[in-house]
């Protein structure tokens, strides 16, 4: 492999998108995948990383928050058309596997109150974990349409062990 400069790499992706639009437009949603390899690291004797970076656009439009909260938080999220549920919404799941797991699936993201997370273990088990989309954090203070924003322009990254 070879390094690839920055001008190649534009201009590569500005054909691509010229492409897509003009010339072959699909009738669904196109993507594009990035690997990078990455010289004098042994993931077998080094550490594997993973994170998450902030783009300054939102890459998925379509992406699912769904907030739980407390009464303060719900009312906020109702009056911005954000989904939401409060903790007696949720005892009502009774840590049935399967409608943690719905319910897991039906959003991308959670956001939660501090009073919430501390409870969520005991009320809905290990499916969010499991699931990894165990919520964010949410404080009184915050703006709650700027961590939506924040959450949908939010991208994670890890490094995965390759056999060859």
């Amino acid at each position: 492999m070879s390094k690839i400069s920055r001008e190649a790499l534009t201009e590569s992706v500005a054909s691509l998108l010229k492409h897509s639009h003009e010339v072959k437009k699909r009738n669904f949603l196109e993507t594009v995948e990035l690997q990078i390899a990455l010289k004098n690291y042994d993931p077998s004797r080094d550490k594997r990383f993973a994170g998450t970076v902030r783009l300054k656009y939102v890459p998925r439009p379509k992406f699912r928050v769904c907030v739980l909260g407390d009464e303060k938080h719900c009312d906020e999220a109702r009056a911005q058309g954000i989904p939401c549920m409060t903790l007696d919404d949720l005892k009502k799941l009774n840590k049935e596997k399967k409608k943690v797991a719905k319910l897991a699936n039906s959003y991308d993201a959670f956001l939660a109150s501090d009073s919430v997370i501390k409870q969520l273990q005991k009320v809905l088990g290990r499916g969010l974990n499991k699931a990894g989309k165990f919520p964010s954090p949410l404080n009184h203070g915050d703006n709650l349409q700027a961590k939506v924003e924040e959450l949908k322009a939010t991208i994670k990254f890890q490094m995965k062990k390759v056999c060859f």
